[in-house]
């Protein structure tokens, strides 16, 4: 297959993506999540282009072949680190408004460019994640933070050792554990697992989770950020949000709730037999949630 990855630069990192439909299209960024790559979106990406948009998915920092800037980069995995990401990407790309669509880290990061960078979104789809979520501050039932089990063990130099010598498997075990419904095949797993070599992809899985929950220091570059996402500033991007009913990482009941913190219009969809990875298993919901908070593309 042909290699169709092309690469631009941020203020730290070449960031790795592809570049779908036309260039004169209206633009959609897709963002995936841990652990998971671009292909994850494979499923969206085809009746996307065909319906006439434009579509672009980074490889996230320490995914696949996007790299940092400078060896001496902190690599920090930091969820601000990951928004600004998403803007500096957008303009490293030379697009000032599209519509972002976001999955687990992805969404993370998506909910902080609304929030920070109104302005620029046209329209926000996240999946499995809620707004506002995974802080240290937040209040999380027994079942969830037995959920989080790999978050907790993310925090201990044993849980770094096993991600760093067998993060094939345990990948792979999160992968059915969060998606019970879903029966993938390796190659599917494969494909993506590649991009599970990137030299900092086992630093900044590590220090995101510990970062998360107030264990780690961040970059003090993000500092403005972490400060104003703190206040949880409420987000006026006409929002959907999609939560499978058996994801097994973070249970759908945590993005209920969460209308008071959107001024625009705000929708949430819990889809039935659908786990953790609802763009992989069901990408018609995913492709129909993008396309009814977009307006028809142009004709010309």
């Amino acid at each position: 297959m042909r290699d169709m990855t092309n690469h631009v630069r941020t203020s730290c990192l070449e960031v790795a993506y592809e570049d779908r439909g036309s260039p004169q299209a209206e633009p959609i960024i897709l963002v995936h999540g841990f652990p998971d790559d671009i292909r994850t979106w494979d499923g969206v990406v085809a009746p996307l282009v065909d319906a006439g948009y434009r579509t672009l998915t980074p490889y996230l920092r320490g995914f696949g072949p996007t790299r940092f800037l400078e060896e001496t980069a902190l690599r920090t995995g930091q969820l601000a680190a990951l928004g600004q990401d998403v803007i500096e990407f957008a303009d490293a790309v030379g697009i000032e408004r599209f519509m972002l669509v976001g999955h687990d880290w992805g969404a993370r990061a998506a909910y902080i460019a609304a929030g920070l960078w109104p302005g620029r979104i046209q329209g926000l789809v996240a999946l499995s994640v809620g707004y506002g979520t995974s802080t240290p501050k937040d209040q999380i039932s027994y079942d969830q933070a037995r959920a989080y089990w790999y978050q907790w063990y993310f925090g201990l130099e044993r849980g770094r050792v096993a991600l760093k010598q067998d993060r094939r498997r345990l990948c792979r075990w999160l992968w059915e554990a969060w998606s019970p419904g879903w029966h993938f095949d390796d190659a599917t797993f494969e494909t993506t697992a590649r991009s599970f070599d990137n030299p900092d992809f086992v630093e900044i899985s590590i220090h995101s989770y510990r970062h998360r929950w107030g264990n780690a220091p961040g970059d003090r570059r993000y500092d403005e950020i972490e400060a104003r996402m703190a206040t949880l500033p409420r987000i006026g991007v006409d929002t959907t949000v999609l939560h499978g009913a058996d994801d097994g990482a973070t249970f759908p009941e945590t993005s209920a709730g969460k209308e008071r913190l959107f001024t625009g219009p705000y929708e949430r969809r819990v889809i039935n037999g659908v786990g953790h990875f609802a763009q992989r298993e069901r990408p018609d919901a995913v492709v129909e949630a993008v396309l009814a908070r977009l307006r028809p593309p142009s004709s010309s």
